[in-house]
């Protein structure tokens, strides 16, 4: 596909490209490392999709979803899953007002325009589809009244992956509402010096109280209306419908991706694209947001776990298995 194809119009990007900057500065003064997932979590953000951040404790998680949050001047909530924690608790009661007689609807902390949830996998499965109607539609059903969420809205969920104690799974179709599922792993030598190093210096939440918003809510509407905007041609359509087609028909895949993740697919390779400052997606924007997009959305046979094969490792090579449209 040759990148000077003629358009009937073209996006201004700059607006965007450079709020991503900002933020992307906000995270380089508290996090190092991490910055392929920093990049990922800002497709999603700018896109409308929902994050799992999934990474052994330590790996500052909780700090990457207070960066995003402290870098906006949207409305914050932060949630600690536990077990014991009710439905009620995250979207809010009716509560009965002796006065007026009357009962009243009092909103729950999802009522916020950037919510992170803290160890999703801690309550149990009544709990986590409280979540459900509010992930995919943006609103509260409650008491026969549904309550519409204030846009923007984007829900960042961390969760554990190698302790089993008081964890509970989560279900497939919370899963799915997530668009990307972020992996973080351990940082190499350098990294972790340079961690200590602004540790000894000052600790990073510390640094965290002194950010300041650099984008607000309307920017962040404005730039996921320019996402939706951004030009795709129709063999990236075909290249996406093939790569998630092949999930759903491979030996070793036995539950394939949805067209929920195609669709999830092609948002996230638009605000790849336009974080980039393109306003065409390009087939490396596919690749690019592909394994975070399906990665948590196929599930594996039973054959392909014994011989120690993972999502990833699988979808690279269904990646080399598609022709490239060019």
């Amino acid at each position: 596909m040759e990148e000077n194809t003629p358009f009937e119009s073209r996006l201004d990007l700059s607006e965007l490209h450079e709020g991503a900057n900002r933020i992307r500065e906000q995270f380089a003064s508290v996090l190092i490392g991490q910055e392929k997932q920093i990049t990922l979590l800002l497709c999603a953000f700018f896109s409308g999709g929902h994050v799992l951040i999934e990474g052994v404790p330590g790996l500052a998680k909780t700090l990457m979803a207070r960066v995003l949050a402290a870098s906006t001047d949207a409305r914050f909530s932060r949630i600690q899953f536990t077990p014991d924690l009710m439905p009620t608790d995250v979207t809010g009661t009716s509560m009965y007002n002796p006065k007026t007689r009357e009962f009243s609807y009092h909103k729950g902390p999802i009522f916020a325009q950037c919510v992170l949830i803290d160890e999703i996998n801690r309550a149990p499965a009544k709990t986590q589809a409280a979540l459900f109607e509010v992930m995919e539609e943006r609103t509260v059903t409650a008491g026969g009244e549904t309550y519409r969420l204030d846009e923007p809205f984007f829900v960042m969920a961390t969760q554990n992956p190698i302790e089993h104690e008081g964890t509970y799974r989560l279900p497939e179709a919370q899963i799915d509402r997530f668009m990307f599922k972020l992996r973080l792993g351990y940082p190499d030598t350098e990294e972790e010096i340079r961690i200590l190093q602004a540790h000894h210096t000052r600790p990073a939440f510390d640094a965290l109280k002194n950010l300041k918003p650099v984008v607000d809510a309307g920017f962040i509407n404005r730039s996921r209306a320019l996402v939706q905007k951004v030009h795709v041609e129709p063999p990236i359509f075909r290249y996406i419908t093939e790569l998630t087609s092949k999930t759903r028909n491979h030996k070793f895949i036995n539950l394939g991706a949805s067209p929920r993740a195609s669709v999830n697919l092609l948002n996230g390779s638009k605000a790849f694209a336009a974080i980039d400052g393109r306003d065409f997606v390009a087939p490396e924007d596919v690749q690019a947001v592909l394994i975070p997009t399906l990665q948590h959305r196929i599930l594996l046979s039973a054959e392909a776990e014994m011989e120690g094969k993972r999502p990833d490792s699988m979808l690279q090579s269904l990646i080399r298995s598609v022709e490239v449209p060019r």
